[in-house]
């Protein structure tokens, strides 16, 4: 857990911040949100961006961050896909890694670096492209990852 606050505070205190109730799910400070299907694809491919900047470039961290989103979307907007990280988002994952609550992993099948959790056993990861869930990708949204 990130905090020691119950989930009705966090609630609460989210309701009173942002005057109105988080979207459904978890709330949007939560590494949890990362963990899903497509926002782990899209946060992995932010994360992937923001770690190259942050090796080729000196720049302030909120500029790289700031450049990495920029990426994030013209990556997205190439691919017609929906972007589903706001920059709070992407810079909340950014904190989540600096504070080691998330890292990147690479998958044992393709070798691309995934957003996990820290604790996840490496030497067997395999990530969301590589092995989807049951009904990822199934739907015909406009802007959604479709899996073949």
């Amino acid at each position: 857990s990130e905090t020691e606050l119950s989930y009705e505070r966090l609630l609460r205190l989210y309701k009173e911040v942002s005057g109105r109730s988080p979207s459904k799910g978890q709330l949007p400070f939560s590494t949890d949100w990362f963990m899903t299907w497509q926002p782990n694809i899209h946060a992995s491919l932010f994360l992937n961006i923001h770690e190259y900047l942050n090796k080729a470039a000196v720049v302030d961290e909120i500029d790289t961050v700031i450049k990495a989103y920029q990426l994030y979307l013209e990556q997205t907007q190439v691919l017609d896909l929906e972007p589903m990280l706001s920059i709070t988002r992407a810079w909340r994952l950014v904190k989540f890694v600096d504070n080691g609550m998330l890292t990147l992993t690479p998958c044992s099948k393709c070798g691309g670096h995934f957003v996990t959790h820290p604790h996840e056993i490496a030497r067997h990861y395999v990530c969301g492209l590589c092995n989807p869930p049951a009904r990822a990708g199934k739907g015909r949204s406009r802007g959604a990852i479709q899996v073949h």
